[in-house]
């Protein structure tokens, strides 16, 4: 009976040993096919990323022997360091360095592409370069230089080694040291180098890109954790002894505070808001309780945001755009001064579509931006500012505008909303010189604003 048993089951079990032998070959092969195609792809950027940032230097180096009065080779040669730049840029997204220490090298690419782009996008033969500019392009020839010369030393020893990028990654997924791992190491000591460079003048347009918001913009006192609490006791008309209040980020220039409440009788709800500690402005609201099914329309839920808005106290806003989600509605605003739309001044407000109550605010640019601007003169007039629009475009509503331009600065600007192509956009033309300063594609339920 024995002999019967094993000689029915020894071939079944001969089957799935070999089934599982070759199950796991596969999956080896797999595997196997996966690395080889992550290392190939992380040899390619890396290689790429070399050979781009030797060509880089090369590049500022040619803009940097023409007459200084070559305006078109200039403008080619600016063009060429930001195309260089994006490409080396992409190359770094692409390798596994998110864990390692090179955000300064990547911050510098980053302006590096920002001051080329943007001197490149104005018109050189009215705004030349600039001795500074010049100043600064010799800087980031040099700069260059010693980076590509370090990248090329790693491609030396990444080639001559046979050096693979899967330990990296690996070291880099085991938070290990990997004190000994050739690339790690090197992309340490770009970083390093790069973050010792001496403080370079990109210029105002490049530099208010990078400019961070800090309390030290603000106007006002300094508020306590105490004072907090009666804010958003009589923002929430309720019982300061009912909120919490913490603070964030103590003792540095990005200081706040948050406050919550949980409602008495609405398990289901958690108000968050957040107040900035110079001037205790509340720059976040949201009210975060369950919303039931949509009863009200549009227009009554633009009312009761801007009912919200009166109260308190965020005059001279102005609906621009409108967006629907999950029973909600979402207004931007932005400020007004002499029937001038003010973009940098821009806000949000939720409000559920239930009951029409507000249950979101989100004000950092409003209260960032917020000040009596010295508006300058239209130099054009506003048929003039007509003539730059698409003939074919089928013009719904016009405004006057200071919106940022693409150089940092705040432009003003003829705002022109419509239809063309079956789309709605809002086209922005300079009031000095005609030109197109930005085109914008807007929601088709926008046009309810």
């Amino acid at each position: 009976m024995y002999q019967r048993l094993s000689a029915v089951l020894f071939p079944v079990f001969t089957v799935l040993f070999i089934g599982a032998a070759y199950w796991g070959y596969q999956e080896h092969q797999d595997k196997n096919s996966v690395l080889i195609k992550a290392e190939n792809q992380y040899q390619r950027a890396f290689h790429d990323l070399t050979y781009h940032v030797q060509q880089l230097h090369n590049q500022l180096g040619n803009t940097l022997a023409v007459n200084s009065t070559s305006q078109n080779y200039h403008r080619k040669g600016l063009i060429n360091v930001w195309r260089l730049t994006s490409e080396a840029q992409n190359e770094v997204n692409q390798l596994p360095l998110t864990l390692l220490p090179f955000n300064d090298a990547e911050e510098f690419l980053s302006k590096i592409a920002n001051f080329s782009y943007k001197t490149a996008v104005r018109d050189l033969s009215k705004q030349p370069l600039t001795d500074e500019e010049f100043k600064t392009m010799k800087t980031l020839y040099a700069n260059s230089e010693q980076i590509s010369n370090d990248l090329q030393s790693m491609q030396e020893k990444v080639l001559s080694k046979n050096l693979r990028w899967m330990d990296v990654e690996v070291a880099v997924a085991a938070e290990k040291s990997a004190r000994d791992n050739s690339i790690i190491d090197g992309f340490r000591t770009v970083d390093k180098k790069v973050s010792e460079y001496p403080e370079i003048n990109w210029g105002p347009s490049v530099s208010s890109m990078y400019q961070k918001r800090t309390v030290n913009m603000l106007s006002g006192n300094m508020v306590t954790a105490e004072q907090v609490k009666s804010l958003a006791a009589k923002f929430l008309n309720t019982n300061a002894d009912e909120i919490r209040v913490v603070e964030n980020g103590k003792g540095t220039e990005y200081a706040s505070y948050s406050a919550s409440i949980e409602p008495k009788g609405k398990q289901d709800s958690t108000i968050h808001m957040d107040f900035t500690q110079k001037g205790g402005q509340l720059i976040w609201f949201m009210n975060s309780r369950d919303v039931g099914s949509k009863q009200i329309q549009i227009k009554q839920a633009e009312k009761s945001a801007g009912a919200f808005l009166k109260k308190h106290d965020f005059d001279g806003m102005k609906p621009i755009a409108y967006d629907e989600y999950n029973n909600t509605g979402t207004f931007t605003y932005v400020g007004t001064q002499n029937g001038v739309l003010i973009y940098p001044e821009k806000l949000t407000v939720k409000v559920a579509l239930d009951n029409g109550e507000t249950i979101g605010l989100h004000a950092n640019d409003y209260v960032y931006e917020h000040h009596k601007r010295n508006l300058p003169q239209a130099k054009l007039s506003k048929d003039e500012a007509r003539k730059a629009v698409n003939p074919n475009m089928k013009i719904t509503r016009e405004n006057m505008a200071l919106i940022q331009g693409e150089m940092g600065d705040e432009v003003l600007c003829y705002e022109f909303s419509g239809k063309i192509n079956g789309s709605l956009y809002r086209i922005y033309i300079n009031a000095d010189n005609g030109t197109e300063e930005a085109i914008e594609e807007m929601a088709l339920q926008n046009s309810a604003i």
